[in-house]
């Protein structure tokens, strides 16, 4: 018999397969925050939610427990002072591994059942979820809500669809029959079990800590793996939630809560203990390259899942919609003050300039029009604020000052500081725009996280194209864009594209930016070039966690 909990969320599950096959736009979870959509209350008890953690300690009842550790700084300046549990990390693996004999023999309906059930729970949490992701990670309120809460859990929804289909392409058990001729056939009896490979680890990032970990988090859960979410050390709260949601869901299905843990440290060498321990079998990260990189080349024993930095690049041939597609661009550049791992950092532009419906603009005309087009997108405070939220890391401030100094490039915007009238304390900052030559490499091609961008200036949209191609295979990129009015530019660049294995954005002048990626239609990242080694998703980002194990015998 199925699943109770899979009968409960059937038509949930059939959304999500028909919308992996399909591809066409679909989500289970309403994206706007209204009282509408998710209770006449659920603002303000979102909220009292938040506030009730902080200055708290932050209760899991885990085992292994040593101590407390906290130590959030918000991007807005504002008091968190929330403390976590610290447990051994031996203690949490090993509580791991027992937990997952029951998880197994609930079988792939229900373990589906269940993460369907945890994932309308985290739903109705959407404006718990929404304050703690705004308030670690500096995003502004609709974003946080949007990216941290709904479209993260249509995310973690594709996974445990994808999940499920791959599992259900294993029959449960056959008749095995050999004709022998004249003689009697042979016949056996044989099961397929399908078997979590281990523990999963999932690190999470300090920007998204939630749309960055629910695909990982669950493509390992629905496989019938236990999983400890390790999350950045100034963006806990929202994993910790999290966690702790999914512990109750189990523990309220007879479940061990303890197949979910939260494992919380800043310090690398208890990190690089947990990914590198004999029972962890997947480590999904997300984060820069220095340490991804260690993961590949040292976590032997487990299949990594990394997404790494990269070179966002976009190549302006020609337009004949010039205003809308700086509205654009400026949109692209401003979002979360360019904090996100599909922003576009290279704008090449052809040194003779490009031709428009309003005539010819040299390079220096899409510099100046650029910088125009970002600085009036800001120019109302509230739209600001919402638009750019605060920069999430001291590193990131850095990089802007070194940037508005003019060490990569020639200053085309400068960058300003705004004061935020409700969070006095925020670190706010416009984005900078700088110019330089396609031979001055060393400015533009590696990734300076945050609200920096160069406008490169190429000899032609022919050099421009080749230096995107090798811009993606060296460097990585997780987006790519083209506008031009030309079918043989678009179709050189999509050729390009398919070489460098990178998504591509043609001509946007709408509603849709390069750096915004729509679970079930768009893969996020292709797996096939140095920004990432996965997808968002694919069946190959589940496929690999669960192993089958079988049984057979004469009949």
């Amino acid at each position: 018999m199925p699943h109770p909990l899979l009968d409960k969320h059937r038509p949930l599950l059939d959304g999500a397969l028909n919308a992996i096959a399909t591809r066409g736009y679909w989500s289970a979870f309403n994206e706007m925050p209204s009282p509408k959509a998710y209770g006449e209350t659920a603002p303000a008890d979102g909220k009292a939610a938040f506030d009730a953690h902080l200055g708290q300690q932050f209760s899991l009842d885990q085992p292994g427990q040593t101590g407390w550790h906290g130590g959030e700084q918000s991007p807005y300046g504002v008091d968190l002072n929330v403390q976590y549990p610290v447990c051994a990390i031996e203690a949490l693996i090993a509580a791991g591994q027992q937990a997952m004999g029951g998880w197994q023999k609930i079988g792939a309906d229900g373990r589906t059942g269940i993460c369907l059930e945890i994932l309308d729970r985290l739903n109705r949490q959407s404006f718990e979820i929404a304050h703690a992701v705004m308030l670690t990670t500096g995003q502004g309120w609709m974003m946080a809500f949007q990216a941290g809460a709904p479209h993260a859990q249509d995310r973690g929804l594709e996974a445990v669809a994808y999940a499920y289909r791959e599992q259900a392409f294993v029959p449960a058990e056959t008749i095995w029959e050999k004709p022998q001729g004249k003689n009697p056939p042979l016949v056996m009896k044989k099961h397929f079990e399908v078997v979590g490979r281990g523990v999963g680890v999932v690190v999470g990032c300090g920007t998204f800590p939630t749309w960055n970990t629910y695909p990982g988090l669950f493509a390992a859960l629905a496989t019938g793996n236990a999983v400890i979410v390790k999350p950045h050390s100034n963006a806990i709260l929202p994993a910790a939630i999290t966690v702790r949601s999914i512990r109750a869901v189990l523990a309220e299905n007879g479940i061990d809560p303890n197949l979910v843990t939260l494992a919380v440290t800043n310090d690398r060498a208890a990190t690089q203990q947990l990914v590198t321990h004999p029972a962890v079998k997947s480590v999904d990260f997300t984060g820069g390259n220095v340490f991804g990189q260690w993961l590949i080349d040292n976590c032997r024993q487990a299949q990594v899942y990394a997404e790494l930095a990269g070179v966002n690049n976009i190549v302006i041939d020609s337009t004949d919609s010039y205003r809308k597609m700086l509205g654009n661009l400026a949109f692209t550049l401003s979002l979360y003050s360019g904090q996100m791992c599909t922003t576009s950092q290279a704008i090449l532009v052809p040194a003779g300039g490009i031709e428009t419906e309003d005539g010819h603009k040299s390079y220096d005309e899409v510099c100046a029009d650029l910088a125009k087009a970002v600085t009036g997108f800001l120019a109302k405070p509230e739209v600001a604020h919402a638009v750019l939220g605060a920069i999430q890391s001291a590193d990131t401030l850095k990089r802007v000052e070194e940037a508005a100094s003019g060490r990569f490039g020639t200053v085309v915007l400068a960058p300003q500081k705004l004061e935020n009238p409700e969070f006095p304390r925020a670190e706010v900052r416009t984005p900078v725009l700088l110019a330089c030559d396609a031979g001055e490499e060393a400015k533009y091609m590696e990734e300076r996280f945050g609200p920096i961008s160069f406008i490169v200036k190429v000899a032609d949209t022919a050099a421009a194209i080749a230096l995107s191609e090798r811009i993606i295979a060296t460097h990585g990129a997780l987006t790519a864009g083209v506008y031009s009015t030309k079918p043989e530019v678009i179709e050189a660049m999509t050729e390009a594209t398919w070489r460098s294995k990178v998504a591509l954005s043609i001509n946007l002048t709408g509603g849709v930016f390069v750096n915004q990626s729509a679970a079930y239609s768009d893969y996020h990242g292709t797996g096939g070039n140095p920004s990432a080694n996965a997808s968002y998703a694919d069946s190959a980002f589940v496929a690999n966690r669960f192993r089958v194990v079988q049984r057979r015998y004469h009949v």
